[in-house]
């Protein structure tokens, strides 16, 4: 990353940041994210950039876009006279190795400004390999205080997407965060830390340098380097994680508290820009239990690089929820999954038995897998998972979770060249 800053990030970093040199408080002036979205519109609509309001003669650029922010005082040419301590900050940051970028660079992640768009952070401060951030990763999140089990499980998640040659992204919290990422680093794969706070101190921690020096590892953040811990700012960091990811993984979350929740649950209601898993073994608790019923998929714990990478190839969107337990079944069964809507040949032979039984003592989920894995294992002829979602009138994301438990119980044989799914004891006939 070249850590010279062009025109418009100087520009940008006059106008959004505290620009924190030693023990003095931020300017109060400072744009917040909404009134600079206003300007920046505003300059585009105008085929201006930030950098034209530094530049000789703008003052009455400048008044003119003072009149978008408030109507009252001094406050944009303040900000834009606080070149001095620019000077200052810059000086800093270049003796740490930190870069910064603006959304006005050809530099900034390309993730960012396409998923987020002019909610994209204006400004991106980081130290180590800024290429990480346009990599396929996966996004690994949970909470701070984990046992050593779940310690060891993501670990491993961080080493198999190292040999998948996937970027671990996540928080760079103790805990999960840390444990997805250490696992990916010590084997030689890659990771990218989105920080709420102190990224000067990560970026001289002495287990942080070689990896970055050896271009494993980058961490950035929207806040100064200097910025300490806001609760405010770890809960908005959430959602760069995700957009920086292909998917993501809820290894562990309590119960409607704390940002991994609060990032989940923005994802799967709000953002839906990446598929989110939640870890299907153990003890996954009622956070897990709660994310699942909004649409999370079950983690498939793959075991190769490949299947990992399929786990990623899902596409983001809109989920099948998973019924609350106390549900009537009826709720749960919507007409598309009524025998007289699915083809015949998906039918069992002994048509006489209803699809849906209301007196079966499973769970209405349960009961829903059963039934599917019945009407799976009677197909004459494999299909890929788009047929089959076509056929059971679900999601492509739900047809091809349910094709994949279908295949880790050996009910069905995964064929390739093209990928096909078929009952196990078809497959000699194919192989």
């Amino acid at each position: 990353m070249n850590m010279s800053l062009s025109s418009n990030t100087q520009a940008i970093l006059l106008l959004t940041a505290p620009l924190i040199v030693g023990r003095g408080e931020p300017s109060g002036d400072l744009l917040t994210p909404a009134e600079y979205k206003r300007l920046a519109r505003f300059l585009r609509e105008e085929q201006l950039q930030p950098a034209d309001l530094v530049a000789p003669g703008a003052q009455e650029l400048v008044s003119e876009c003072q009149q978008l922010i408030d109507s009252d005082g001094d406050r944009l040419n303040r900000l834009l006279a606080r070149g001095f301590l620019l000077s200052q900050a810059i000086e800093r940051w270049q003796t740490r190795a930190i870069w910064v970028v603006s959304r006005a660079d050809a530099e900034y992640p390309r993730r960012l400004k396409t998923r987020l768009k002019e909610n994209a952070p204006p400004i991106l401060y980081g130290c180590g390999e800024a290429a990480i951030l346009d990599s396929s990763g996966l996004a690994v999140v949970g909470s701070r205080h984990v046992d050593d089990a779940l310690v060891a499980y993501t670990e491993g998640i961080g080493r198999l997407a190292a040999k998948a040659q996937r970027v671990i992204i996540s928080g760079g919290a103790r805990g999960i965060d840390q444990a997805a990422m250490r696992g990916a680093l010590e084997v030689g794969g890659e990771a990218a830390g989105v920080l709420a706070d102190s990224l000067e101190r990560a970026a001289l921690n002495r287990e942080h340098r070689n990896f970055l020096m050896e271009g494993q590892l980058v961490l950035i953040s929207t806040y100064d380097p200097l910025a300490g811990f806001n609760v405010g700012h770890a809960m908005q960091r959430n959602k760069l994680i995700y957009a920086l990811a292909e998917a993501a993984l809820v290894v562990n979350s309590d119960y409607e508290k704390g940002g991994t929740w609060a990032g989940a649950v923005e994802q799967l209601e709000k953002l839906q820009l990446v598929p989110v898993y939640v870890r299907p073994n153990g003890q996954t608790g009622n956070g897990l239990e709660a994310l699942r019923r909004k649409g999370a998929l079950l983690w498939p714990n793959p075991e190769t690089p490949e299947a990992l990478a399929a786990a990623l190839a899902v596409e983001a969107g809109p989920r099948n929820v998973a019924p609350e337990q106390n549900e009537p079944f009826s709720s749960v069964c919507e007409e598309a999954k009524q025998a007289d809507e699915i083809p015949q040949s998906l039918l069992p032979n002994d048509d006489s038995r209803p699809l849906l039984s209301v007196e079966s003592p499973l769970a209405p989920a349960d009961e829903l897998f059963a039934k599917v894995r019945e009407l799976l294992g009677k197909m004459e002829t494999p299909k890929t998972d788009a047929e089959v979602a076509a056929d059971l009138r679900v999601s492509k994301s739900q047809a091809k979770e349910w094709l994949q438990r279908l295949v880790k119980e050996g009910v069905m044989k995964k064929h390739t060249k093209p990928i096909r799914y078929g009952p196990k004891s078809q497959s000699s006939l194919l192989e």
